[in-house]
């Protein structure tokens, strides 16, 4: 499969305890090791509806989406990208789908830089300086 043919992508970004979650994936995505958890949209699924599966599916937490950020096509991959803000209804996030995952982080305000050198997509960037502490 083609990065152009690839289906579109939501990624849930979650915020608990001011800190915000993110993935490592196992196989890295052009410059991408670090992620927040998401995955492609299925079927007649909305954006919001594939975020909440794919934070069940990938780190066994639930979470309720809140509303969409935004979205893109992605400059490292070329996927289009819908970022949808979720919140932490029940559970504790742990590597579920361990295909995909190596490992699961919270990330403070002033790590993100660490985690993603390149920058986070404004509209997201925006959302973490208003909802975590720095």
């Amino acid at each position: 499969m083609t990065e152009q043919s690839k289906p579109p992508v939501s990624t849930a970004i979650i915020v608990d305890d001011g800190k915000v979650l993110m993935i490592r994936r196992r196989q890295r995505e052009g410059k991408l090791l670090w992620a927040f958890p998401g995955g492609g949209i299925e079927g007649e699924e909305t954006p919001e509806q594939a975020a909440v599966r794919e934070v069940a599916e990938e780190v066994d937490l639930e979470v309720k989406a809140d509303r969409v950020l935004g979205d893109r096509v992605h400059p490292n991959t070329g996927v289009h990208m819908t970022y949808v803000a979720c919140l932490p209804v029940s559970g504790t996030a742990v590597v579920k789908d361990a295909e995909e995952i190596a490992e699961v982080a919270w990330i403070a305000h002033g790590q993100i830089v660490d985690y993603v050198p390149y920058g986070l997509f404004g509209p997201v960037q925006e959302y973490l300086d208003g909802a975590l502490p720095h």
